[in-house]
């Protein structure tokens, strides 16, 4: 099962300006199975332990911050190369060097508020999806 599934989250900028539609369509328009999807809003224990990989970085106060900032969409989504292909779809993580028809190069305001997240690698989609999901929760 792993590599054909991915995490993602529609960070709150995207959810609060009315962009969880448009994103999701482009999802299922790039051929992606939403496995799992529920809309939760992170304490800030929740981003602190999510985002712990960037604890020591100067951006960690801010994020913890933007991501506690309203409510968030997070999905397990399935496809082959998962990770890969998703990757793709969404672009770089700087909204001005996405490639153009990517999530993020449509939707992003900046770096911060890019609109998605995007597991980098498949450990690190099981990780993140067992972070928010019980295998009870999930159609894999």
């Amino acid at each position: 099962m792993i590599g054909d599934y991915t995490f993602s989250i529609i960070k709150p900028n995207a959810v609060r300006t009315g962009k969880s539609g448009p994103i999701m369509a482009m999802i299922n328009e790039a051929g992606f199975e939403i496995a799992a999807m529920k809309m939760i809003k992170m304490t800030k224990e929740q981003a602190e332990s999510f985002y712990e990989v960037h604890k020591s970085k100067p951006f960690f106060e801010g994020l913890i911050e933007f991501m506690t900032s309203g409510p968030v969409l997070v999905m397990v989504l399935r496809h082959e190369n998962a990770v890969e292909e998703f990757r793709k779809l969404i672009g770089a993580t700087d909204p001005n060097k996405a490639e153009q028809g990517t999530i993020r190069r449509t939707f992003a305001v900046s770096v911060q508020m890019n609109a998605v997240h995007g597991s980098d690698s498949d450990e690190n989609a099981q990780k993140e999806a067992n972070f928010f999901f019980s295998t009870s929760e999930r159609f894999l």
